[in-house]
């Protein structure tokens, strides 16, 4: 037998005297795990961030646990199982892949994706609408990414990035002038436009715009700390401190 399909078994044995035996897993719902799983999956994420492979090893078998956990409590009702899962996995993986496992032809990452798209409106019981495939819980930044991706996907986009620039600076200009107004409703709607753009020229400069901020938030969090540990070094507390001296540690950390 294969290594990997023993490996396999192993864990749904496993999983199935958990099931049977442990008063926690005994307990645990569909629903009751949901928030484990976006927990272990923010940890995965985390560790590909800081591309630590053995911590990526470590969350992507949290993850396969929770895959097989839902599959093996779906099983108790007859709702489907583990196999019925794998299967329409390899089903849709084949569907999908016409340039591998048909007679289309798709030479570049571009035309993979715009098949993609289109085949998935084309399956049964598949996403009515392009868009309706991004989940409504997706926060915001990433939604705002995989929206325009899908639009982009069947055609639907700005041909140069310098179009896009421009629209970029159209919107905050519109911003600024609903904060002139003292009009924060408006001003909100007009931030959310320059968040939107700002993303969209992200994605024609091939940036990750949740990875880029993400970078950002780690970099200010770093220089936090070194001010912190600066202004403990004086017995002090930061709210103690005026501005200049803080700026002061700032601009060391920036220079370190």
């Amino acid at each position: 037998m294969d290594e990997r399909a023993s490996s396999f078994l192993k864990l749904l044995k496993i999983m199935d005297e958990l099931r049977e035996q442990c008063p926690w897993d005994k307990k645990q719902t569909i629903e009751s795990i949901r928030h484990l799983t976006i927990e272990e999956t923010y940890e995965l994420s985390d560790a590909i961030l800081k591309n630590n492979m053995s911590e990526i090893k470590k969350e992507l078998g949290d993850i396969l646990l929770h895959i097989v956990f839902y599959a093996r409590i779906a099983s108790e009702t007859k709702t489907f199982d583990i196999k019925d899962v794998i299967e329409n996995l390899c089903e849709k993986l084949i569907f999908r892949h016409p340039h591998i496992y048909g007679d289309v032809k798709a030479e570049t990452e571009e035309q993979v994706k715009q098949n993609w798209e289109q085949l998935k409106q084309k399956e049964k019981g598949g996403n009515t609408s392009v868009l309706s495939g991004v989940p409504n819980s997706m926060p915001a930044l990433l939604k705002a990414y995989r929206i325009q991706e899908k639009a982009r996907a069947v055609g639907f986009d700005w041909d140069d990035p310098k179009q896009v620039f421009e629209k970029v600076k159209e919107e905050l200009s519109e911003f600024e002038a609903e904060i002139k107004n003292k009009d924060i409703k408006a001003a909100e709607k007009e931030f959310g436009d320059v968040m939107f753009s700002l993303i969209n020229y992200a994605r024609f400069l091939n940036i990750n715009p949740e990875d880029a901020l993400e970078q950002t938030n780690k970099k200010f969090i770093k220089r936090f700390g070194y001010m912190e540990s600066k202004v403990k070094e004086k017995g002090k507390q930061i709210s103690d401190c005026k501005l200049e001296e803080l700026d002061t540690y700032w601009n060391e950390a920036k220079k370190l």
